[in-house]
């Protein structure tokens, strides 16, 4: 199986900003990132706002902690999770301006819009 090693301009692997997006790509993790830019949770309050089941909300806390997005303060048994890396806001709220400013392009992209994820059920 041939990986893909594209480069950017610099020579510099686009491997690792890849895996950042992958890691933010899907809707459970990014409401996870958008609700921790408004201040540390447990995933007890994850799961009472988000409305998903503890097991989800965990797994996927997990991985965007594996992925050193973000970290767990423990406090006697529980654990306040926060973003880790503060830069995160910043990239969603750029995220935000470029949504706004392609309308709903992104939406209607015949490879990654919603008729996209509709069809992959």
């Amino acid at each position: 199986m041939a990986i893909d090693t594209c480069s950017g301009p610099q020579g510099k692997s686009l491997e690792p900003a890849a895996a950042l997006f992958r890691s933010l790509s899907e809707t459970t993790r990014l409401a996870i990132v958008q609700r921790l830019a408004n201040g540390e949770a447990r995933i007890a309050d994850l799961v009472a706002e988000l409305g998903l089941a503890q097991s989800t909300v965990s797994a996927h806390v997990a991985c965007l902690r594996d992925c050193k997005l973000v970290e767990g303060r423990p406090v006697g048994r529980q654990v306040f999770y926060s973003l880790a890396q503060p830069e995160l806001i910043s990239l969603l709220k750029s995220a935000e301006t470029l949504l706004s400013a392609t309308g709903s392009a992104v939406a209607l992209c015949p490879n990654y819009g919603l008729a996209a994820k509709a069809a992959d059920g």
